[in-house]
């Protein structure tokens, strides 16, 4: 289990291209069981630049799995039970915003939550606590992406608000100007319940949103081929490429636990009275969390 005082370990969510890194040392892959059950496929472990590195397929290799088909609780443990202690979710996502057209990368500091078929929380009876997702992106993080993105080039903005549809439809045209008229950046299927699992976790988390299209409100929108959206992905994907293997240096020399909180969320969350907490449940949550339970008087 990873203990917040251990040196990081970067975990890094995102499609098959974002792991075909140059300088990538020692890649193995290997499966790792959760008490949530499988995760989307097997962890790859590596090395760069001397960093201990974690990749996790999202959909699994090969695309197997729809958004709201993913395990994001196996998911998120398996990166915990793996040692991971920050982690970058790259995802393709949908524009609400005419200046933020295809090829941009949004360095995402907000969400809205429209998912509903989810399971959204490590928690359950037996053991109820509440973790603050006021700030649901790890703000050190997130300075580092943007530091590493303005160093290898790519064009980004720092800061939006990412609104995550259930899926695996898109949306209808009401919808996406609603969610304009919300003052949403961004639209996609994938990065809740991702974000408040991880800060359950006690992980840094931050969100690279990349944008492949326009959403349905555009105009142009419906000129679109796919041929035009499969360039801008394998495009972003080597973007990708470039700022995961620029920002591992920037997070490789961190001292002590994360200075805005992540590494900590769990201290004050659990409300259940110990007398009443089910011994059944809390073996299950063990590799969520047994540092405060170890630590609770």
């Amino acid at each position: 289990m990873t203990h917040r005082n251990e040196p990081p370990v970067i975990g890094v969510i995102g499609g098959s291209g974002v792991y075909d890194i140059d300088g990538l040392e020692n890649p193995t892959w290997k499966r790792v069981t959760t008490p949530f059950g499988d995760p989307s496929d097997e962890l790859l472990f590596g090395t760069l630049a001397g960093q201990p590195m974690v990749f996790l397929p999202r959909h699994g290799r090969g695309h197997r799995l729809s958004p709201t088909d993913l395990n994001f609780r196996a998911n998120i443990c398996a990166l915990k039970l793996a040692g991971v202690t920050e982690i970058v979710s790259v995802s393709a996502c949908g524009s609400l915003k005419e200046d933020l057209p295809p090829g941009t990368f949004v360095l995402i500091d907000q969400f809205i939550d429209r998912s509903f078929a989810r399971q959204k929380s490590f928690f359950r009876p037996g053991l109820v606590g509440h973790v603050s997702m006021a700030d649901p992106v790890c703000g050190r993080l997130g300075l580092q992406l943007v530091a590493a993105a303005s160093e290898v080039g790519v064009p980004h903005r720092r800061g939006g608000t990412y609104l995550v549809m259930e899926g695996p439809q898109f949306s209808t045209r009401a919808e996406s100007h609603l969610y304009r008229s919300w003052g949403c950046d961004v639209i996609g299927m994938t990065n809740m319940p991702e974000a408040k699992l991880a800060r359950e976790a006690e992980m840094c988390y931050a969100t690279v949103a990349m944008v492949t299209d326009y959403d349905v409100w555009h105009e142009d929108h419906d000129s679109v081929t796919v041929d035009q959206v499969i360039k801008v992905l394998l495009a972003n994907a080597h973007q990708a490429r470039a700022l995961v293997k620029a920002v591992v240096p920037r997070l490789k020399h961190r001292s002590g636990p994360c200075d805005h909180g992540c590494h900590h969320a769990l201290d004050h969350a659990i409300i259940t009275a110990p007398a009443a907490q089910d011994p059944a449940v809390i073996k299950e949550l063990a590799p969520i969390v047994g540092r405060v339970l170890k630590a609770a008087p």
